[in-house]
């Protein structure tokens, strides 16, 4: 007996994994993207790690409490900071725990401490069935002078796919 089940199932599955790659490779772009999204933003002055607690998907959106450390290339200590960061667009699924590090790009190796607060806007893909990945490229901070360029793919875990514009808020803790 063969475990063939039609030419619909194999069109579903092609279809399905179509979409799979077609997500992955977005991503994968959008992590390559030029950082030339702020005037001033063009020197590497440290690196923020932010880790997600999980959150749900409610189709246009959603919103997620980050805890964020800053580590300044200059040797600077590190600060720790919180993060709220809000997806909207298509927004679908269950995301679990997630870590997501950023280059931070400014205008100068010493970046003010208050340069990282504030609001910061842009692209952002993510994709899990079971193991995912997502990365977002923001600009924003004091007077939308930072840049925050993935260094890595966002790795998380759960059942998602979201693709929209993302907003992270950073306040001091």
């Amino acid at each position: 007996m063969s475990n063939f089940k039609g030419v619909g199932a194999l069109s579903r599955h092609v279809q399905s994994n179509k979409a799979f790659l077609f997500i992955i490779a977005g991503l994968v772009g959008l992590a390559a993207a030029p950082t030339a999204y702020s005037e001033t933003a063009k020197v590497k002055t440290g690196t923020l790690t932010c880790k997600g607690k999980g959150k749900v998907g409610l189709i246009l959106g959603s919103k997620e409490s980050l805890d964020c450390t800053y580590k300044p290339s200059d040797g600077r200590p590190a600060r720790r900071l919180r993060g709220t960061i809000t997806n909207i667009g298509l927004d679908v699924g269950v995301k679990g725990k997630s870590v997501m590090v950023w280059g931070v790009l400014g205008s100068t190796t010493s970046l003010p401490s208050e340069a990282l607060r504030g609001n910061f806007v842009g692209a952002a893909a993510d994709a899990s069935l079971g193991i995912g990945a997502g990365a977002k490229v923001l600009v924003g901070g004091n007077k939308n002078s930072v840049v925050l360029q993935p260094l890595s793919v966002q790795g998380q875990t759960g059942v998602n796919l979201a693709v929209g514009v993302s907003g992270l808020k950073i306040e001091e803790w």
